[in-house]
């Protein structure tokens, strides 16, 4: 359990706070912590907050960079569909997305058509989920989307491992926090920042790899940095380079077993 501070700013919603606190383990605060992170409930969403330099960080699918996406984002040639193996595909495949974070890649993908389990283990980053899921499916404009992305709280290496065959998805996709040692870019992406502070680096990335290898039924994708390092353990089959960002694709049909 979590006890990470919550402050609800919006009495009239003192019951879906509750839920939130009830679910993910939260800190009900009857003031604003002086300093640090906190949750935030607020009129119209929940929002991780600090008193420091940026501002608030908080999932959106309805509008925003997610409504761009959506309508002008390029279908099934975006990075991450080729990735996933969307572009050629007649049949849409299942996936989980084992690092779930603020769930942007997820969206594209059950805006696709896709079904997707997110996971997150951080009650904090899970809690953002839950509320930006919650606002997608009572939006005209993206709640045939939100019912295709399913949350899970959960450890990822937990979960997959205890995975029966039958239950086990298409693809498995990984976007691990590595630690940032590019300092203009985490100081460019507030976002990240936040997570880096709160929520802390992925430093059981081979671990996951390894047990989302053997869950997935087609491939994993590991979404990195064009030039950061690779989880170790294991040598992708196909490397995917864009300007800013790579795919590394473990592909069942061409790996007999892990490198």
């Amino acid at each position: 359990m979590s006890d990470f501070p919550f402050f609800l700013a919006a009495g009239a919603r003192r019951d879906y706070a509750e839920r939130l606190i009830g679910m993910f383990g939260l800190q009900r605060q009857r003031e604003r912590p002086a300093s640090g992170y906190w949750l935030e409930l607020g009129d119209d969403r929940l929002e991780l907050v600090t008193h420091d330099k940026h501002g608030a960080v908080y999932a959106e699918f309805v509008e925003g960079a997610a409504k761009h996406r959506r309508e002008q984002g390029g279908g099934r040639g975006q990075p991450v569909a080729k990735a996933i193996g969307l572009k050629s595909a007649n049949i849409l495949p299942s996936v989980v997305d084992a690092t779930a974070g603020l769930g942007r890649d997820s969206f594209v993908l059950a805006s696709l058509g896709c079904e997707v389990t997110l996971l997150e283990r951080s009650p904090v980053a899970a809690a953002l989920l839950f509320d930006a899921l919650d606002r997608a499916r009572s939006h005209p404009d993206t709640a045939d989307i939100g019912v295709r992305m399913t949350l899970v709280h959960a450890n990822s290496i937990d979960w997959l491992s205890a995975l029966a065959p039958e239950h086990c998805p298409d693809v498995v996709f990984v976007d691990p926090m590595f630690p940032d040692t590019d300092k203009k870019s985490a100081a460019a992406k507030k976002d990240m920042q936040a997570f880096q502070q709160v929520i802390g680096d992925d430093m059981d990335s081979a671990a996951l790899l390894a047990a989302a290898w053997h869950a997935a039924r087609k491939r994993v994708v590991v979404k990195r940095p064009r030039l950061g390092a690779p989880i170790d353990g294991m040598k992708p089959s196909v490397v995917m380079e864009g300007k800013s960002t790579r795919f590394d694709l473990y592909i069942k049909q061409s790996m007999s077993k892990p490198a």
